[in-house]
């Protein structure tokens, strides 16, 4: 349970001390509030020469901008490390055959809350004016989830690794969606090529090039440089390359640190997220991440604090399709697509587990939190059905408490770690 609450008091509890303080503020001093939000802090500077064919290129930077569309990038990229882990490793939780319940269960956790969330706005009348935020109750926080999770199941429950399994694999949908469904502007995908072409120069000079200059050489002279002398530098510069090149391809400039996180040299295995070997693995994926751990907490603390501040006054429709979509659809959801991977394409589910558990699994991925608030505020221009969407994001958090009371009612067993 240590490693548990390490990785949430790390990740998480600045960020809900921020979405406190902007819940507070924004119902007691709303000018002040959005005031702060929309506060620029460097004024119309240029991009490019006034000469030039096309002109200089005229912006303001924002605080609301660094935060969401600069800052988030390394939060996105500690969630794509995992993806990644999950995925490549030879021992990867996201491979073989024994991560196909939960992959398929994890697509009912996507199609369920859109189906509510579409269903429920067309039935209101109001589809036109809200069909933009269908992605929102999609989400899953993992590291809330995962802490629900142990408080209803115990440690040493199958249902936990399951639970794990989804939850990160449907973080890496979700950054799918981001990409896809949610461009920021006019696509342009050829400055993808400049994204990609960084992380793949980076990838053919520090990964590739040493263990292709090594072949015949026992003792790996060229490597073994590589790996002592190798810091974050180059993936730096590659890293702000890649971000500008998500940003003029129209495509959420938070993504742009992706294409990188694949080419940084990694460990031959990973003992998981929340594992307690894993902060002693010194490859250059992990002591990056390690040194990214105080600076993420303090963006995610400034994101609750500038996507939060939303008035009770907004409650309104979105607020109820974005719940419903959470709290209804995320579970019924899981549990169809669950039941027919168990039952029909015979994939079984983990030894000591239950169908009924996948009820219970379903409530607790439904708190979406730090995703959900994400996506709505990419969704929706700033106004009454974006703050009405970032209200049914938190009330997400009641999905902990139903997922308490559905254990007890379905007769969970805790099973200690």
């Amino acid at each position: 349970m240590y490693r548990v609450w390490n990785y949430i008091s790390a990740y998480s509890l600045l960020l809900i001390a921020g979405t406190l303080v902007a819940l507070i503020w924004a119902n007691t001093d709303p000018h002040s509030y959005h005031a702060l939000v929309h506060s620029v802090l460097i004024e119309d500077f240029i991009i490019g020469e006034p000469y030039a064919e096309g002109g200089a290129v005229h912006r303001t930077l924002t605080l609301h901008f660094l935060i969401n569309d600069v800052l988030m990038a390394l939060f996105f990229a500690i969630a794509a490390k995992e993806v990644w882990e999950a995925l490549i490793l030879e021992e990867g939780s996201l491979r073989g055959r024994r991560a196909m319940t939960p992959l398929i269960a994890t697509v009912g956790g996507m199609v369920g809350p859109v189906a509510v969330y579409l269903g429920l706005a067309a039935f209101l009348g109001i589809l036109p004016e809200v069909g933009r935020g269908w992605a929102v109750p999609t989400a899953t926080d993992i590291a809330f989830s995962y802490l629900v999770g142990r408080v209803v199941f115990g440690a040493g429950h199958p249902a936990i690794r399951f639970l794990l399994l989804l939850a990160i694999a449907d973080d890496a949908a979700g950054l799918i969606i981001l990409a896809v469904f949610y461009p920021t502007g006019e696509l342009a995908p050829l400055w993808l090529l400049l994204s990609f072409g960084a992380a793949a120069l980076v990838y053919l000079g520090f990964n590739w090039l040493p263990v292709h200059l090594d072949r015949g050489h026992e003792l790996r002279p060229y490597t073994t440089w590589v790996r002592k002398h190798l810091s974050f530098w180059p993936y730096l510069v590659a890293g702000i390359i890649s971000w500008f090149g998500f940003q003029e391809a129209g495509i959420h400039p938070a993504l742009g640190l992706l294409p990188v996180v694949p080419a940084v040299p990694h460990a031959d295995r990973a003992f998981g997220i929340f594992a307690e070997a894993e902060q002693y693995l010194t490859d250059l994926l992990n002591t990056i991440e390690h040194a990214l751990k105080r600076p993420v907490e303090v963006v995610l603390f400034f994101f609750g604090l500038l996507n939060a501040g939303v008035e009770f006054s907004a409650i309104g429709a979105p607020t109820w399709l974005v719940t419903m979509g959470l709290l209804v659809g995320k579970p019924v959801g899981i549990f169809l697509f669950g039941w027919l991977a168990v039952r029909w394409l015979r994939l079984g589910l983990p030894e000591g587990m239950r169908l009924a558990d996948l009820v219970v699994i379903g409530f607790v991925a439904a708190i979406g939190f730090t995703v959900a608030l994400f996506v709505a505020t990419v969704a929706f221009p700033a106004g009454p059905v974006q703050d009405a969407a970032k209200m049914g994001a938190l009330f997400s958090f009641a999905a902990a408490a139903v997922a308490i009371l559905a254990g007890r009612l379905l007769k969970v067993t805790k099973v200690p770690g």
